[in-house]
């Protein structure tokens, strides 16, 4: 099942893609529905519905972030080898955990903004696990039991900031627009192994990555267990689980970033493909 948020920023209301590609509105069909959102109980109730009894969405309409704000939007730093090794950093021999600013969270289709005089505005394609239940201190074994599906994720980065700026990476991360998610929330049961997933990056129809979560350093399974030996995860919050090699700051023999006018395109195999042009702020 893919489910995804359509409407005006802040003001986002829920949809399902159908089998023709069609965005279906939920609205009457949730008045019948129980539970928490993205709980196993609700997504249930949602796959037995009949998308041919809902409404189709009138074009024109903007699609959204794919989940609601969440509380937590956490990634993960060095999470490739071969994106280690082009940035010059060391495989870490433990995850590296940051918080991107909820402020950073931004709809698939949305403008990237480029800060005012920044130089080094980057890229980076990820993987992001949803949360659907209450995950704290759970165990390696149990933590698929509190995912809720899987979602693109940009995790967009201003690398003056976050590198040369003193402190730590946040800097670089929770810029406005920082953080798109989506277009589709995909429900775990379509996406059987989630360390077989193609990854990609282009920028003005330029190839600029291609990996494969086959190549995390620490997989899915084991970073929602560890994550939450720190940070209790609630329903709707992310992960986004590190980049593969091709970012703008690896680029040989010099690094290209970001600059107004731009049109860029991220995806994930199976998650949807994001699409945005960058304007300056």
């Amino acid at each position: 099942m893919k489910l995804l948020r359509y409407g005006d920023p802040h003001q986002e209301k829920w949809g399902i893609l159908d089998a023709g590609g069609h965005v279906r509105t939920l609205d009457d069909a949730l008045v019948g529905v129980t539970g928490d959102p993205l709980s196993p109980e609700w997504l249930a109730q949602l796959e037995a519905l009949d998308p041919a009894k809902l409404s189709i969405l009138k074009t024109g309409r903007r699609i959204g972030p794919a989940i609601p704000r969440p509380l937590n939007f956490v990634c993960i730093g060095l999470n490739y080898a071969d994106h280690a090794a082009e940035t010059g950093a060391k495989i870490p021999k433990e995850p590296i955990l940051f918080l991107k600013s909820l402020s950073a969270f931004s709809g698939p289709y949305d403008d990237i903004v480029i800060p005012p005089g920044s130089q080094k505005t980057d890229w980076e394609v990820e993987l992001g696990v949803v949360i659907g239940t209450k995950a704290a201190h759970v165990a390696e074994a149990d933590a698929m039991d509190h995912v809720a599906g899987y979602c693109t994720v940009n995790d967009v980065s201003e690398r003056a900031y976050q590198t040369e700026r003193g402190g730590t990476w946040d800097k670089g991360k929770g810029c406005d627009s920082f953080g798109p998610v989506g277009p589709y929330l995909v429900t775990k049961d379509e996406v059987p192994d989630p360390q077989n997933l193609k990854l990609w990056a282009e920028v003005d129809g330029v190839r600029m990555q291609d990996g494969s979560t086959s190549n995390m350093i620490f997989g899915v399974r084991f970073l929602v267990s560890y994550v939450s030996q720190f940070i209790t995860l609630h329903p709707g919050d992310i992960i986004a689980t590190g980049t593969p090699a091709g970012v703008g700051l690896g680029k040989k023999p010099e690094p290209i970033f970001l600059r107004p006018g731009q049109q860029m395109k991220i995806g994930v195999q199976g998650l949807g493909e994001q699409s945005y042009k960058t304007i300056g702020g």
